[in-house]
């Protein structure tokens, strides 16, 4: 159903998953980009399956080319971690379950201890100081993240957390892999890119996880689309985010 094909031999021990996928905001996708982007990991494997969308992509030399899912690795300040991305993420539900359980697979056999899944929680303006809530499996893991900011009240004020994002925390229970996902207030518009929110959930991984990150470039970004579209979702401004493109997402 699933096809992984690895690029490297690796063998990574008590790892930590970061996922980001296209999604409300696109703030788990802008996230994880740039973390590929600043602490530029080796692409280990990538995904593919006929249950992905029915569509191809225009890149940069006017040439088509399938969705990819990608995964990436790093060994941080001694720690291995994982890195998921990609250009897609399945829309039916049953495709959604597989691939989930596909991409647990892969973590299992890289011996990974955590999963952090990342999304947004969609207003209907774009917040002007964007919130980050927290939930998960494991109550010592979620706890370390408010300890740093994030929100845990969350009852109330986000619904099913539906793709992938929320079913990696969902069935890695199952593997006794304990998960949290972070989840930021964002604008609910489909041409809408979540780039103050990315920041947001990026400074927590940041502090968690000692990755050094430099935040210029985002500053930067952020401060010429304030400037040139006042965060209008259909200003040119929003095309220079990298890699990211116009998806159709579920939830």
């Amino acid at each position: 159903m699933w096809r992984v094909t690895t690029k490297k031999k690796i063998i990574p021990s008590q790892s930590i998953l970061i996922e980001g996928l296209p999604g409300i905001g696109n703030v788990g996708k802008i996230v994880v980009d740039y973390l590929i982007e600043q602490l530029e990991p080796q692409k280990i494997a990538h995904f593919f399956s006929y249950l992905l969308p029915n569509t191809v992509f225009v890149n940069q030399e006017n040439l088509v080319e399938l969705p990819k899912i990608e995964l990436y690795y790093k060994k941080i300040n001694g720690q291995d971690f994982l890195f998921l991305t990609g250009d897609v993420q399945p829309s039916e539900e049953q495709a959604s379950y597989k691939f989930t359980e596909c991409v647990l697979d892969q973590a299992k056999k890289y011996g990974c201890r955590e999963i952090i899944t990342l999304g947004g929680i969609g207003l209907t303006e774009a917040p002007d100081k964007p919130k980050v809530y927290c939930t998960g499996n494991n109550k010592a893991l979620i706890e370390t993240f408010t300890k740093l900011g994030a929100k845990d009240n969350i009852y109330g004020i986000v619904g099913p957390i539906i793709g992938v994002s929320g079913l990696l925390i969902g069935l890695s229970q199952e593997r006794k892999i304990r998960a949290a996902t972070l989840l930021a207030e964002t604008y609910n518009h489909p041409m809408y890119l979540g780039v103050k929110e990315a920041k947001e959930t990026l400074k927590l991984l940041n502090k968690k996880y000692e990755l050094n990150l430099n935040f210029r470039p985002l500053n930067k970004e952020i401060k010429l689309l304030d400037k040139e579209s006042g965060q209008d979702p259909k200003s040119p401004g929003l095309k220079r985010i990298k890699k990211l493109k116009e998806i159709n997402y579920i939830g």
